[in-house]
């Protein structure tokens, strides 16, 4: 899925927030289904994930084009991206801010992870092409159960 911006919105349901532009490809098939999968790649797959994101799923299948696996889902019909530290099986479930801000609310039905990778270096769009690249994992004391 291509999103612009993304954010937690709430724990208990896990739900995240995301603005799609509607100009794309995946704002249509969101709105259609109500449903999708949120990849979260690795710094390994920085060249396919701009390929991906320059590229419009209307014309190019991209796991064909950029080599990459889809692996199916338990929730939903959209596929994982084997390749990803990361999937997350989302649905809809308020799509009032749609209409003026392309700003979809998905709850995470399940998260997948690959528990091979211990440290893994997941990228995130910032915009116009640059990446922040996670790494370093700090830990302090924390009074939440």
């Amino acid at each position: 899925m291509t999103m612009s911006w993304h954010t937690m919105i709430d724990f208990e349901p896990p739900t995240v927030g995301c603005v799609i532009s509607d100009r794309n490809h995946t704002f249509g098939i969101l709105k259609a289904t109500r449903e999708c999968v949120i990849n979260i790649p690795t710094v390994e797959l920085a060249e396919k994930v701009v390929g991906c994101g320059n590229t419009s799923g209307r014309r190019v299948d991209k796991f064909k084009t950029f080599g990459l696996t889809p692996a199916a889902a338990s929730r939903v019909k959209a596929p994982l991206i084997a390749e990803c530290y990361a999937n997350l099986e989302c649905k809809l479930v308020d799509a009032r801010m749609v209409a003026k801000y392309c700003f979809f609310i998905l709850e995470v039905l399940k998260a997948w992870i690959d528990p091979s990778r211990k440290h893994p270096r997941t990228i995130h769009h910032l915009g116009k092409g640059a990446f922040m690249v996670a790494g370093k994992t700090i830990k302090l004391p924390s009074k939440m159960k």
